[in-house]
């Protein structure tokens, strides 16, 4: 399983908007083949901080996400609302799911 981590600081005036975008795109990416998990959070002592946690079964289903419409189009109507650009991080899942050393 791969994890993608992504950060995104929102311009306080987009909020909103920017919460309604996001759920859309929750809403399909999470009916994907190969979409584990994909958590939207809001920061409890900065609302405009989220962060995105998506779980995918294989790195082609990372691929096919970045390439849906719904993707596309949360990618275009949200760029222009960022703070400052988002930073994604990639992890692969060490615990729990691989054989645990006893």
């Amino acid at each position: 399983m791969i994890i993608n981590v992504v950060t995104i600081y929102v311009q306080s005036e987009y909020l909103e908007q920017f919460i309604k975008a996001t759920a859309k795109n929750h809403l399909n990416s999470v009916q994907e083949p190969g979409n584990v998990r994909f958590d939207v959070l809001q920061g409890e002592d900065d609302p405009t901080r989220f962060l995105l946690f998506e779980a995918y079964e294989t790195e082609e289903s990372i691929i096919a996400h970045k390439k849906t419409d719904h993707y596309l189009e949360w990618r275009e109507t949200v760029k222009d609302w960022m703070a400052k650009p988002r930073m994604g991080m990639t992890y692969r899942i060490l615990y729990p799911g691989q054989k645990e050393e006893q």
